[in-house]
């Protein structure tokens, strides 16, 4: 009677089989992408599906500081600013662009594919056009008349925005709330509607709420929109600076010819030094490289000079991984156990190692992107990913292909010890 079950040679020879299927079929999509000229879906190449960041694409970047950091509710207003500059970027075009905080009281403004800084400063220093209007569409109030608005609740414990009015706007908006009972004021920015809130009563006293079926983020979204017609804070320019394209071009080659010695040399290093060993690293250490770029594709995450240096790094710490376990497998084997055995306690004698030197750089990745702005940032995220992705392809891919080779009857120790 023939045997259900496909003996362990047979099942690793198919393992094999459909592991390098799945790597040539994923490495051809990352190189030529997938469905260009089909009615599918058109998948871009990996390579152009990354983001760049500012020093290897070229544009402006600038910081500012805010003037008085002793004002009441100085953080909320600093991030209130923050997402202020992303909107009026985002609504001018500048939908790449990166606006975070650096420190406590300043800001970076990043933006790709610029070349001239005074464009983007001029973005940055001019009001939105905010106007009230009401039914008919003539202007009640101006964006300047709004000296505040923040996420309040009402009567009724419901996120509502809350806002107040200089004296000329106080008086404007009370004659024309009183006249606009039951109907609707619109509240347009840049010619664009974000809420038509219906006039239930008189607003007098240069106070009142907007109310809806808001939540809490809808609610702080909204103010904060009503508020981009002024900064809750003065701002002062420390420094602007503009970074040509061609330089980033060049960068980005080095970079990556770097890379791609680098690699090819630790590959072959890994072949000489391990044998058979060294050979499921160099396939581990492609599946390896190839995660990474799927992630920085998939997430969006922008590629930095430092973060090219990154995922260098990351290279190394992957086949510092496998260099661990191959040397307990090899300690194994010699005190005489026999090859599965020498695997199976390898890879655990080698995975607290591998654990601890992982996630504290793991830790230190994490503290870099949460403190860090800019091209630190870049570096830690691609760190991150590449330490994540080095103990993946380590305790898994590693570990699948020596069990595969074990399984297929390559027995012969000198094959995998010198």
């Amino acid at each position: 009677m023939a045997n259900k079950h496909a003996n362990p040679r047979t099942r690793a020879i198919l393992s094999l089989i459909v592991i390098l299927v799945v790597v040539a079929l994923a490495g051809y999509v990352a190189l030529f992408g997938i469905g260009k000229g089909t009615m599918v879906h058109y998948l871009k190449p990996w390579g152009e599906a990354i983001s760049l960041g500012l020093d290897l694409r070229g544009g402006v970047y600038t910081v500012y500081q805010a003037e008085d950091s002793s004002v009441e509710d100085f953080d909320a207003k600093m991030n209130s600013t923050v997402n202020i500059l992303i909107s009026r970027l985002t609504r001018q075009g500048f939908t790449e662009a990166t606006v975070t905080r650096q420190g406590n009281d300043r800001i970076r403004v990043e933006i790709p594919n610029v070349s001239d800084p005074n464009e983007i400063l001029e973005i940055i220093g001019s009001p939105a056009q905010l106007y009230f209007k009401d039914e008919s569409g003539n202007v009640i109030i101006e964006g300047s008349m709004i000296e505040n608005a923040q996420e309040a609740m009402d009567e009724n414990g419901m996120p509502c925005v809350a806002f107040e009015l200089n004296d000329e706007g106080a008086k404007l908006f009370a004659d024309a709330t009183a006249a606009n009972i039951g109907k609707t004021i619109s509240i347009e920015l840049d010619g664009e509607t974000i809420s038509s809130p219906m006039v239930n009563s008189i607003i007098a006293g240069g106070q009142g709420q907007i109310t809806g079926n808001f939540t809490a983020e809808d609610a702080k979204t909204l103010a904060n929109l009503i508020l981009s017609g002024a900064l809750p804070l003065n701002l002062t320019q420390l420094e602007v600076s503009a970074i040509s394209a061609t330089l980033g071009d060049s960068a980005l080659e080095s970079a990556l010819m770097a890379g791609v010695i680098g690699a090819v040399l630790v590959m072959l290093f890994m072949l000489l030094r391990y044998r058979l060993c060294g050979l499921v690293a160099d396939i581990a250490l492609t599946i390896y490289i190839m995660i990474v770029v799927l992630l920085l594709a998939l997430t969006g995450a922008q590629l930095t000079l430092p973060g090219v240096a990154g995922i260098i790094l990351g290279i190394g710490m992957a086949v510092d991984a496998n260099v661990v376990i191959f040397e307990r497998i090899r300690e194994e084997l010699h005190i005489g156990r026999p090859l599965p055995s020498s695997v199976k306690k390898g890879f655990s004698n080698a995975l607290s190692a591998i654990l601890d030197a992982n996630v504290t750089t793991i830790i230190a990745a994490i503290v870099l992107y949460a403190f860090g702005t800019g091209s630190i940032r870049g570096f830690a995220l691609t760190l991150g990913i590449g330490v994540v992705t080095s103990m993946f392809t380590a305790v898994f891919v590693t570990h699948k292909l020596l069990n595969i080779f074990v399984d297929l009857g390559v027995t012969n120790q000198k094959l995998y010890v010198r």
